[in-house]
């Protein structure tokens, strides 16, 4: 199965990202928000849902590093992705504390 890796605009904050080395990048840089793209692999692209991935947590777990976890605003499918160096920390850190 052939991953896919490219530059996009993000449909919610329109930020423009590349694509990202070593992995398959499916999130904004900025917003932290995703498509529901895949389906099963990072890089698979084969979901027929393709709707908007709210970032709803984010964890640091030891072996993957950070991880943010998405929800698909149609479906409500989590799923968690890994963190890439230049996605913006201030939010991941935000995202990390417990809702009041």
């Amino acid at each position: 199965m052939k991953k896919i890796n490219e530059p996009f605009t993000c449909k919610n904050c329109g930020e423009k990202n590349p694509k990202v080395e070593k992995s398959c990048r499916n999130h904004c840089r900025k917003c932290l928000y995703s498509l529901h793209v895949d389906k099963n692999t990072p890089g698979d692209r084969e979901s027929s849902c393709k709707s908007l991935m709210e970032p709803s947590q984010t964890a640091q777990t030891g072996k993957k590093g950070w991880i943010i976890y998405h929800k698909c605003t149609k479906c409500g499918k989590i799923i968690p992705n890994k963190v890439a160096d230049d996605d913006n920390f201030e939010k991941i850190i935000e995202l990390s504390q417990p809702t009041k």
